[in-house]
């Protein structure tokens, strides 16, 4: 059975995203796969929300295929596909097949697709001595039609190709394609789905910064960070191909975000349900590229007095915390600090100040799935310092399993009759809680 805050969950975002835009640029690999028609499927219900999706197909693996058994010659500079006028032709043959074979797809889930000729594009021309012919560079992304396409209930498909205003075709990076659709489109996301696109402990060295899924995934990834994975990276034993791969995606994310998409995501296509996952699920199954704050601590209002009761529920059946009332809270509901992801509670704790110049830290919860991001131990340095800032002379805790964890950040335990008056007159004889005491 799912969990019920996961069902929360869906909902939320489900509210949170109906009518907005996500790009998707998905790798050519991906159609051959045996998880192709699943992840088809899975946009045909992301579509129902509400969800207004684009496509921008690659088309690399097809296009190397298409030239070679033409005999037409091609390589690359700087990861940018060169060839002759000749290839042209060919080029645009193999971008269109790929985009035709994901709207036979999407047709059998009875989604109407629509390939069009949004892109405005320029040559690259020549740089440093290399002549780039047929490669182009995205000049302007056609909005006004793209956006009919949509609001008519289209689902549009942009192959890696634009035009001039003469009419000449140039290849287009679907990467580069991507970003200048989901700036243009101001989309809420932006995908990158291709095979084997897990960046993990496992096979890259990740910055202690960053965020962890509990199975060891880079679940989030700020732009500010990107520099220093790819400098820890370069030099790690690696597939060469992967990280090059990886680091076009990186950059590509971090331009994104840089020029106003608020997340990008790295998904892996060999994972069954990535996409929705990803969507509708705080920790997700890709890794996220943002630039504001993933995850928020702020002051607590009466409308999260639900969903902290919710959260406080499982440590209350273990004993580890006391049951508390809603009216309790909202009597003291200025004390309380929450952590927000994307609108859902995932931490809450509060400092009460008593009349003795002394602060007690209460109601400490942090929800299990998000304990590896290191939460908790930000809510203490974040309380302590309001402490201190309240000018107590002196924090206590009373705890019944955890005095370890609160030693480590300088409490000692201490006589309960160091309680205030207030707070030893509610002291459970039963429950037999410790004191700790951390002194300024």
């Amino acid at each position: 059975m799912m969990h019920t805050e996961g069902i929360r969950d869906v909902i939320r975002y489900i509210r949170k995203f109906k009518g907005s835009t996500i790009v998707i640029r998905i790798d050519d690999d991906v159609i051959d796969s045996p998880l192709f028609s699943t992840h088809i499927h899975d946009l045909a219900l992301l579509h129902e929300t509400g969800i207004r999706i684009v496509l921008v197909p690659g088309a690399h693996n097809h296009i190397s295929r298409v030239l070679d058994s033409y005999d037409i010659s091609w390589k690359m500079e700087d990861a940018i596909r060169t060839t002759t006028d000749e290839g042209t032709n060919f080029i645009m043959m193999a971008a269109f097949d790929v985009s035709n074979r994901i709207m036979a797809r999407l047709s059998a889930e009875r989604l109407t697709a629509v390939i069009g000729n949004w892109v405005r594009a320029r040559g690259r021309g020549v740089i440093d001595g290399v002549d780039y012919g047929s490669a182009g560079i995205v000049d302007k992304i056609q909005l006004d039609s793209l956006v009919c396409a949509l609001e008519d209930g289209f689902l549009p498909i942009l192959p890696c190709i634009g035009w001039t205003s003469t009419g000449r075709p140039y290849n287009i990076s679907s990467t580069e394609l991507a970003v200048s659709v989901a700036v243009a489109l101001k989309a809420e996301k932006l995908f990158f789905l291709g095979l084997g696109n897990t960046i993990s402990i496992n096979d890259y060295t990740i910055p202690k910064t960053a965020d962890l899924s509990p199975e060891g995934r880079l679940a989030a990834l700020s732009v500010d960070d990107i520099d220093s994975f790819l400098e820890k990276n370069r030099t790690k034993t690696t597939d060469p191909h992967s990280l090059d791969k990886m680091t076009d995606l990186l950059v590509q994310a971090r331009t994104a975000c840089l020029k106003g998409v608020p997340r990008v995501h790295i998904l892996d296509a060999d994972i069954d349900g990535v996409i929705p996952t990803e969507i509708f699920s705080d920790l997700g199954s890709g890794t996220m590229i943002y630039r504001n704050n993933y995850g928020t601590f702020r002051n607590m209002t009466r409308d999260d007095i639900p969903a902290v009761l919710s959260l406080m529920n499982p440590f209350v059946e273990k004993g580890v915390l006391l049951p508390r009332k809603n009216e309790e809270i909202e009597r003291r509901v200025k004390d309380f600090v929450v952590f927000e992801i994307d609108g859902g509670i995932r931490a809450c704790a509060a400092l009460h100040i008593y009349q003795e110049n002394m602060g007690e830290i209460a109601a400490i919860a942090v929800d299990e799935a998000y304990t590896h991001m290191g939460i908790g131990p930000r809510l203490m340095k974040l309380l302590i310092q309001r402490g201190k800032t309240a000018k107590v002379s002196s924090i206590f805790v009373l705890t019944t399993q955890s005095a370890d964890w609160f030693e480590k950040f300088g409490f000692s335990v201490a006589n309960i009759d160091q309680l205030p008056k207030e707070r030893r007159e509610k002291w459970d004889t039963k429950r037999k809680s410790r004191m700790l005491l951390l002194s300024f």
